[in-house]
Parts: C-alpha cells; structure tokens; sequence
C-alpha cells in the first residue's frame, strides 16, 4: 500500500501542474477538498486511485487512454499493476453527455489507479499519451 501511495501521489503532483489537465480529484494534494480528511484518517498516506479530467473533453481523454502503454485499460480498480478507465465511453458509454453529468459522471473523467511499478515508468507513460492526445 506504502508504493501506491506513494506513487500516486508523484502522479498526482504531476497531473496537476500539467496545463492539459482541467481537474483532478486526489485526497494527497493540499487544494483538494478532502485533504483534512485524508490527512487524518489515512495518516500513512492517502491512496493509489485518483481521477482526473483533460481540457479538450470525452474526446481527449479517449485519444489519451488509448495511448497509454503501461496502464492497463480495465473496469475495476486497485489492482497491483496501473489501471485506468474512461467511464463516459466504457461502463456509461450508451449515456449521453448531459445523462452522465445528472449521474455525476464527468464526460471526461478518468479514472487512474496507480500500481506499484516504477514511478518514474508510469509518469513516462502518462506524459506520452498526454502528448500524444494533443
């Protein structure tokens, strides 16, 4: 647990000083709403889940997650090994943007769930898709 916390959080400080990221959602940064939270009942670190948008919309965050190499595109969350979902074209895909917004899912909200490889190898990773998706 002490690696994807650990790894989430460089992924979460990296994300959110990329000037293609709209929003993130993370427990570990001081801005998020829940840090006080985090702080005091995740004492050792938060967790190894984030979520984030991309400017650009459903769209980018589609060109992004297809070209992620190490991260894993997967329903489920939490496993050992990167995973990530875009839940507006895979698990809510047949709900229109306006449908998904009313359920409280963003159309460009992914899903990030940080494992514990490398650090640095998962941030190469997102930082080439990133380009790529732009």
């Amino acid at each position: 647990m002490l690696r994807h916390c650990e790894n989430a959080q460089k992924v979460a400080e990296l994300l959110q000083h990329d000037k293609r990221v709209a929003w993130i959602h993370y427990c570990g940064l001081k801005e998020d709403k829940y840090y006080e939270l985090g702080r005091k009942y995740l004492p050792n670190g938060s967790c190894g889940v984030l979520t984030f948008g991309l400017k650009g919309g459903r769209d980018n965050s589609i060109r992004f997650m297809d070209n992620l190499q190490l991260a894993a595109i997967v329903t489920h969350v939490a496993d050992a090994r990167t995973s990530v979902l875009h839940p507006a074209s895979h698990t809510h895909r047949q709900l229109s943007d306006e449908q998904l917004i009313a359920a409280g899912v963003a159309p460009d909200l992914i899903r990030f769930s940080v494992g514990i490889e490398n650090a640095d190898d998962i941030i190469i990773d997102i930082q080439q898709a990133l380009k790529s998706a732009y």
